[in-house]
């Protein structure tokens, strides 16, 4: 990786712009054990943050606004609304700027080297919104890659299931993604995923996974972690207008699948060989062994 540059394939980078995509990390106030995490992984990575309080699912009434929290595929918790009105929170400070924010939960875990891939990220026109992460679905993603940075590249994304624990927004994307909520509600990471027009990308390999996807990687996770959300019990069956909603989507995806097809392709996006490094037990192999283990078990 040269400065931070990002070129397309074969091309040399004519010029290196040192800037710093500032990184907002969403946490609840309850959870000084996943701030104190971030506040040592931001500092030793070098990048400036900032923590935004997440809106405490405590404070929302089940019965608020029953018509628009009923508008997506199923009946939301409590906690899946609260994260998405988080994230919203961010969305709206992003489009109010001039550049792009790096969008974090607190239990967001991020390779050795994403600050030299953030300042290239940075520099890039006619993109709205980059996913640094993986959980181990496979992505929709351009069979070539469209930019590079050293060993990482950069894919366009055309279709993603899951993850908004770590992604750059542009102010145009934040404005996008706005307009999406205000239509229907959802879950964040699948507003991100369905909201058209959102001209993304992928970072490959991805230089973030969530905190529960340690263990996998076989990383002695830096923190024990459960998901508010999961300690939530799931919501009352779907309704059959939500049904077919969800039908509707799955059939939207399979269109987006047929209008890429030939250049685009399902992969399975792996982590960063960097993971763990920062953390590093006597037993973590970093960084191979633990990957193909990894990749291995997602794969079965």
């Amino acid at each position: 990786m040269r400065n931070g540059c990002l070129a397309a394939p074969g091309a040399a980078c004519s010029r290196v712009i040192r800037r710093n995509v500032h990184a907002f990390i969403i946490n609840l106030a309850e959870e000084k054990c996943r701030r104190a995490f971030q506040e040592r992984q931001m500092r030793r990575l070098g990048l400036d943050f900032t923590f935004t309080v997440a809106v405490p699912a405590a404070g929302l009434a089940a019965g608020e606004r029953a018509r628009y929290w009923g508008s997506w595929q199923r009946p939301l918790r409590l906690t899946e609304r609260a994260c998405l009105l988080s994230h919203l929170d961010l969305w709206r400070r992003i489009a109010r700027g001039a550049s792009p924010v790096l969008v974090l939960e607190d239990d967001a875990l991020l390779a050795e080297g994403v600050a030299q891939v953030l300042a290239g990220i940075e520099t890039l026109s006619g993109v709205d919104h980059v996913s640094l992460e993986t959980r181990g679905r496979r992505k929709l993603v351009a069979r070539a890659p469209m930019m590079r940075a050293g060993e990482v590249r950069l894919r366009r994304l055309y279709q993603d299931r899951s993850g908004a624990a770590a992604y750059v927004l542009f102010p145009s994307g934040a404005r996008r993604l706005i307009g999406a909520v205000e239509r229907r509600a959802g879950l964040s990471d699948a507003v991100i995923c369905a909201t058209r027009g959102l001209t993304s990308y992928q970072v490959d390999p991805a230089m973030a996974i969530q905190l529960d996807q340690c263990e996998g990687l076989g990383i002695e996770p830096p923190l024990q972690t459960v998901s508010a959300i999961d300690r939530e019990p799931r919501a009352k069956r779907k309704t059959f207008a939500q049904t077919r909603r969800r039908i509707a989507a799955q059939l939207c995806m399979l269109v987006r699948r047929v209008a890429v097809l030939g250049r685009a392709e399902s992969r399975l996006i792996q982590p960063s060989a960097a993971f763990g490094c920062g953390f590093q037990t006597p037993e973590w192999p970093c960084p191979t062994e633990a990957q193909n283990r990894w990749l291995a078990a997602v794969q079965s």
